[in-house]
């Protein structure tokens, strides 16, 4: 990792994001073993000398005058790591500008030439390199990377922890973003998207272009023939631009023509190139197929019978590689799981596994059944198929159903707006909403900013990549969206992110922005009332450098003011508690919450055990499926688990991970909570997979156990795709009263592109038939779309007391949105249902008592009354039967408590 890490700085792309460096990983430490056993033998046979290392820290900045008032500032005696965490733009950042054990040939001249002569303790001066201007101190080999405040024995993301696998690199996103960043720009590209769109196509195909020509020139070559270890990086280099476009015929004649040359040459190389041709195979299997486009059962696992694969030529070339592989390195955990998925393509799984590589269905069994879904998506007409992207459900139109919008990681996709018909279909409006220039958008989340009663739309941009601006879409209440992002005010600066929330921070009556950012401050814009945001990020004391994958916000303490969670793939997370005078306190240690202290991912704050208080979840994320099988098989794993944290209702919270059973290694990049069975307990869905294309893992539906604990149910619930998981949301789509789950599949790269997936809830087919309510919540005071409302239910259900069900009206997790109205279950023979709303900018209460179970309510601020509505039903599979448009709901009304 040190040396993947040291190779990209020196290379000028301090730009790359930090995901690159774990998939980087691989390659490096094939290219490294492979120059070992090319360079180690001298021309005589003799083993070569090893090659001098020093240990460094690095400060990168984009201008040459921050670079000067640095150095200026080091020489009066401050703090290199200290100034490195706060001013550095290099990925190191967070790791107080730890570069680790360099090897002084692989540095860029200028860097070597600053280093020479220097020894330890010493700095150099400014050196310019490619992306910014550069300063480095020479460490003694002892000292590490724990910086001030920080912890021995955390997980140091620059070396890597401990023994975790990473595979390698098939799906060619890495090159094909440095690409990117190397390629001229104009000035502003980052604000325009039709832009960024041509620099991403015109970058990839000069690349492809250059490699080609490197590698099978018009004009053969008259000088001596090429070291092999740099024709096997040509082609390696190539088959991956050509596996990221989606073209595995040409990426794997380029990977079969490196791996002849490997084995011809340095075969101490060709047992990792062996691993890489079985990923490619089993990926170019899989599209033979179609399996990204017609997914059906036969990407679901465990497989149903008859869910092999029709062309099974490319899948048995996979089988072969794995099983080469493994004849060397027979414990490689993630490649007999691949090789247990080729021969599932193949209808062979698990009979024709061969016994000592065979991992067992049983190991993913669910001990419970709540029936199986299917996913309808097809028939619904939800027939995107697209890179990783995010899903959004909401009620956009005002006609009381469900609309569908999602995003594309593909920053040249349009976004999509799907228009619920009513009759178990959708129709792609995006165009005549004015949407067809929105492109790209890992991450979407709603809210009503400027309470019209219409809900908009903010989309997220950059995540993993570069800079790019983010979007929100005013919500006209014509069925068109205007971007008014730059008169709002949040379109510059661009920044990398898919994390942020909507949250009213001082009791205005208006939504303000929270924004977390990759190797960037987050950024608080407050809602100014008049469709502009003020970004008080500084004041308000949240504007600390991070890697931010997740932002949520609840009222964790109960006292009238939303806080924050920030999770941070790199370094601690943060807690910031709101102090009512729009400045903040981060709490994270103190509450006990800055766990996992590194790898933080997809969060929520949810109440799972219904006693008023606002639980938190916090995903980790590794870049290695290993880990998570080796999780699921119980074998020993360096990995950290998620957390589940209980509030403790002091202004702290208890790990209680293990006490509830998820104490696994999961590797969700989506998750998202809602009540699948109408229990009363919310339930939770992990969409798992990372960006190489060998990192297939089932999706993870863990069913609540009346707030106890949680079961594994993804097997019986026929969920555990195999593909890779982002933007997640329940939804009752069809207005029945049960929660779908509504979820995107795709990947980092146009080659890993996948049919988005709906996956409707069996309801009463199942083993469990309870009552539910769906409560849509207006604020008068409080902002129009109530995100912030809490909500109380008491309910008694048949042979049991009273008990109390807890709800806050928010879109749910960090990646995907739910509605706004709160759907939530009853459990079995429901009655007694009362209902108190608590309004946080009015201060003010409402209390209603037997409601009627298994409706839909309405009630706004203030009123006395609440209203019942009655939308449009139906069924997907009987849509020929309705083939009306969306009917607007009819009302009755009923009567507060106590007239």
């Amino acid at each position: 990792m040190r040396i993947a890490r040291a190779i990209i700085f020196v290379m000028g792309s301090n730009e790359l994001p930090r995901r690159s460096w774990r998939c980087l990983a691989s390659i490096v430490l094939l290219l490294t073993l492979l120059r070992v056993s090319f360079s180690q033998t001298s021309a005589s046979g003799q083993p070569g000398a090893s090659t001098a290392a020093i240990t460094l820290r690095v400060i990168v900045v984009n201008s040459e005058a921050d670079a000067r008032e640095i150095l200026d500032r080091l020489k009066k005696g401050e703090d290199f790591g200290v100034l490195a965490k706060s001013r550095s733009i290099d990925p190191n950042a967070e790791d107080y500008g730890y570069l680790g054990k360099v090897d002084v040939a692989t540095l860029r001249p200028e860097l070597r030439e600053a280093l020479r002569g220097l020894t330890s303790g010493q700095v150099t001066g400014v050196v310019k390199v490619p992306g910014g201007y550069a300063i480095l101190k020479v460490l003694p080999e002892s000292e590490g990377s724990v910086g001030q405040g920080m912890s021995a024995n955390r997980d140091l993301p620059l070396s890597g922890k401990g023994s975790i696998k990473y595979p390698a690199d098939v799906a060619g996103q890495i090159i094909a973003d440095l690409a990117f960043q190397k390629y001229p720009k104009p000035p502003g590209w980052e604000q325009d998207l039709r832009e960024i769109c041509e620099v991403r196509k015109q970058s990839l195909s000069t690349l492809e272009a250059r490699l080609k020509n490197r590698v099978h020139p018009a004009t053969p070559k008259v000088s001596p023939a090429e070291k092999s270890i740099d024709l096997i990086q040509a082609h390696y280099a190539l088959a991956q631009v050509e596996a990221y476009q989606g073209n595995m015929d040409q990426a794997v004649a380029e990977w079969e023509a490196a791996y002849q040359i490997a084995v011809a040459n340095v075969p101490a190389g060709a047992a990792q190139l062996e691993a890489v041709l079985g990923v490619a195979y089993l990926h170019k299997s899989e599209l033979e197929n179609g399996v990204y486009r017609d997914s059906g059962d036969k990407c679901t696992f465990p497989p149903r019978p008859g869910t092999g694969y029709d062309k099974v030529a490319d899948s048995a070339k996979a089988v072969d590689y794995f099983s080469k592989y493994l004849a060397q390195k027979p414990d490689d955990v993630q490649t007999k799981w691949l090789l247990n998925l080729a021969y599932m393509t193949m209808g062979k799984y698990p009979a024709g596994v061969p016994e000592k590589y065979l991992i067992s269905p049983k190991v993913f069994e669910s001990k419970e059944s709540i029936g199986r879904f299917v996913d309808v998506a097809p028939v619904a007409g939800l027939n995107v198929v697209s890179m990783a992207n995010g899903v959004v459900v909401d009620d956009f139109d005002n006609d009381g159903l469900l609309d569908v919008m999602i995003s594309s990681y593909d920053v040249c996709e349009p976004l999509h707006y799907f228009h619920n018909n009513g009759g178990g279909t959708f129709t792609d409006r995006a165009a005549q909403a004015g949407l067809a220039d929105q492109l790209g958008g890992l991450n979407m989340i709603q809210a009503d900013y400027n309470n019209d009663g219409c809900i908009d739309l903010l989309v997220l941009r950059g995540a993993w990549e570069f800079p790019m601006r983010k979007s929100l879409l005013r919500n006209n209440c014509d069925g068109t969206f205007t971007d008014v992002t730059k008169e709002a005010g949040l379109a510059v600066p661009a920044t990398r992110t898919q994390a942020a929330v909507w949250a009213d921070i001082d009791n205005d009556g208006f939504v303000d922005l929270f924004v977390g950012n990759e190797n960037g401050p987050s950024q608080l814009f407050r809602n100014r009332g008049d469709g502009t945001f003020e970004d008080i990020s500084r004041s308000s004391g949240v504007d600390k450098i991070a890697f931010t994958k997740g932002v949520v916000a609840a009222d964790y303490d109960n006292d009238g003011y939303v806080d924050f969670f920030v999770s941070n793939l790199y370094g601690g997370n943060f807690l910031y508690h709101n102090n009512h005078d729009r400045t903040f306190t981060e709490v994270a240690e103190r509450a006990g919450v800055r766990l996992p202290d590194s790898q933080s991912f997809a969060s929520a704050f949810l109440d799972y055990d219904n006693d008023g208080w606002p639980d938190l979840l916090v995903n980790s994320f590794f870049f290695s499926a290993e880990e998570s099988l080796r999780s699921y098989l119980g074998l020993p794993h360096s990995a950290e688990t998620l957390k589940l944290f209980k509030n403790m209702k002091d202004g702290t919270f208890k790990d209680v991970t293990k006490e509830v059973g998820l104490d696994k290694v999961y590797a969700p990049m989506g998750a998202n909570f809602g009540d699948v069975d109408n229990d009363g307990f919310l339930d939770i869905y992990l969409g798992t997979g990372g960006p190489e294309y060998g990192f297939l893992l089932p999706k993870v539906l863990l069913r609540n156990v009346e707030g106890k604990s949680f079961v594994d149910i993804s097997s019986s619930a026929g969920i555990g795709d195999l593909h890779k998981g982002h933007g997640a949301a329940f939804a009752d789509l069809e207005n029945n009263g049960r929660e779908d789950i509504l979820t995107s599949m795709g990947g980092a790269t146009p080659g890993d592109a996948h049919a988005f997936r709906v996956f409707e809830n069996p309801g009463n087919e199942g083993a469990y038939e309870n009552d539910w309510i769906n409560i849509k919540l207006v604020g008068v005071k409080t902002n129009r779309a109530a995100i912030g409302a809490r909500i109380k239910l008491t309910v008694e259900n048949k042979g049991t007391g009273a008990r109390s069900i807890f709800r806050t009206v928010s879109s749910g997790g960090s990646f995907g949105a739910s509605p706004l109205a709160q759907h939530i279950g009853l459990g079995k023979s429901a009655r007694m249902v009362n209902l108190e709303i608590s309004w946080p900018a009015s201060g003010t209460s409402q209390k209603f008592t037997n409601l009627s179970p298994n409706h839909f309510v309405q009630v706004s601020e203030f009123a006395k009354e609440y209203k019942t509505l009655t939308p449009k039903h139906f069924r997907f599979e009987n849509k020929r039967e309705n083939k009306k448009a969306g009917v607007a709901p009819s009302e009755s009304t009923a009567t507060v408590a106590g007239r």
